[in-house]
């Protein structure tokens, strides 16, 4: 589809978010093997995998005090380039790891040291990500805004595609060319940001009554407040909290499952990533027009449907374990199910997880609603992920992935339940 008529800040600002997604394509695009690099390359343990995924999530629990302390930043893209500087730099010292077995296996020294450089890594979002839907919402017209995030973010998906399985292909030929990758991950990503820095953005100082910490008390009463007084929007989160234990108690072990069961190498994991991408890609459209049609909470039995058969079906190879290697590529039947089934869950969930829960309030207060809704992620994300692996090493994979089934079966029931008690879509409930 050609571009809109675009005013000249409308053009710059699409043009350095475009270059910013394209940049941040490739980072996203080498970062999607993180989990599988700690395990296979640098043999890490299964516990400390599972803060690599958990310190991604548990962030969000820091973003209610920052809400507050961004809104007193008298220069917002300073603090990005500050931000780009600071989260990214400490990954230039992934050069200097070790290219052996032994230098990991007789220590954690190491594993430690990445994980420390990715807690600081993900930590970088609590700044970036408010800021670029700052930056867009002040530079693009209402009915631009999502024709032109769509480009940007199906270049940015496309070029992920690409390099994950570039990658994947590059691991297999040398285990650990990580050392390598992931510094100049950081340098690609500081460049994306200090391009985003440029957006024009024009700084409004503002004197507030309150000082930060009452802000925080005031903002934490009206989160608690929201969840009293909203009951519809109460049962969707109690439905989410379900389905995200699930979603976190499973997704560190399918890591593990993929190294440790299936035995697959980095190609065959590119692969399986890149399939359920690409038909999100092709079905994130339809999806999007459905949403908008639908009570979140009736939506959300889609959702969690999905993830509830792709579950099952990764769990079924135990006993149905044929496959058929094609061009390295460690083909499963089960898991073409499986891809399918994922391909449903990544096209809904991206939808419900950020423009969900705007659905239960007036569109002044959807900040405020996604604040709370980011706020318990980060809750669940605390413990949640060591769960699983516990799980998984004390009862095994198969009580651990039945354990997330009936997580997310009454995540299903409590949003059938309140659905059926409440059928009118209330725009902002008050009981």
């Amino acid at each position: 589809m050609p571009l809109p008529r675009l005013k000249p800040n409308e053009k710059r600002t699409f043009f350095l978010h475009t270059a910013y997604s394209s940049f941040e394509g490739v980072v996203l695009g080498i970062l999607a093997l993180n989990e599988f690099v700690f395990l296979k390359s640098m043999q890490g343990s299964n516990y400390q995998m599972s803060l690599l995924f958990q310190f991604s999530m548990a962030v969000f629990i820091l973003l209610f005090l920052m809400h507050e302390w961004l809104k007193r930043v008298e220069n917002r893209m300073s603090l990005l380039r500050k931000t780009a500087i600071y989260t990214r730099l400490p990954m230039l010292g992934l050069a200097f790891f070790p290219t052996n077995s032994g230098a990991y296996t007789d220590s954690s020294f190491y594993h430690f040291i990445f994980l420390g450089i990715f807690l600081v890594y993900y930590l970088g979002a609590l700044v970036i990500n408010p800021t670029i839907n700052l930056l867009l919402k002040t530079n693009y017209e209402h009915q631009h805004f999502g024709k032109l995030y769509s480009y940007s973010t199906s270049l940015n998906k496309i070029i992920m595609l690409i390099i994950t399985f570039i990658y994947g292909a590059l691991l297999d030929q040398n285990f650990y060319i990580f050392k390598w990758s992931l510094p100049l991950t950081g340098l690609l990503s500081m460049i994306g940001l200090w391009l985003l820095s440029t957006i024009p953005f024009e700084e409004k100082l503002i004197h507030f009554k309150q000082s930060f910490w009452e802000s925080v008390k005031a903002s934490s009463l009206d989160m608690a407040q929201i969840l009293k007084r909203n009951k519809p929007y109460r049962h969707f989160e109690i439905g989410f909290m379900f389905y995200g234990f699930s979603f976190m108690v499973s997704v560190t072990v399918i890591a593990i499952f993929f190294y440790e069961g299936l035995d697959l190498n980095y190609t065959s994991v590119a692969f399986y990533k890149n399939a359920y991408n690409i038909l999100a890609i092709i079905l994130l459209p339809y999806f999007g027009g459905l949403l908008g049609n639908l009570d979140p909470r009736k939506f959300s039995v889609l959702t969690y449907s999905s993830i509830f058969l792709y579950i099952f079906f990764l769990m079924l190879t135990v006993w149905v374990p044929a496959y058929n290697e094609i061009f390295g590529i460690k083909l499963y039947y089960v898991l073409i199910l499986y891809i399918i089934a994922n391909g449903v869950f990544a096209a809904t969930m991206v939808l419900l997880w950020n423009i969900g829960s705007a659905y239960f309030c007036k569109p002044e207060e959807a900040g405020t609603y996604q604040s709370v809704h980011l706020f318990l992620t980060g809750f669940r994300a605390l413990f949640a992920p060591t769960l699983g692996v516990f799980f998984y090493e004390h009862f095994g994979l198969i009580t651990t992935f039945t354990i997330a089934l009936l997580s997310l079966s009454v995540a299903i029931g409590v949003n059938i339940w309140s659905y059926r008690k409440d059928r009118k879509i209330i725009p902002s409930p008050i009981d």
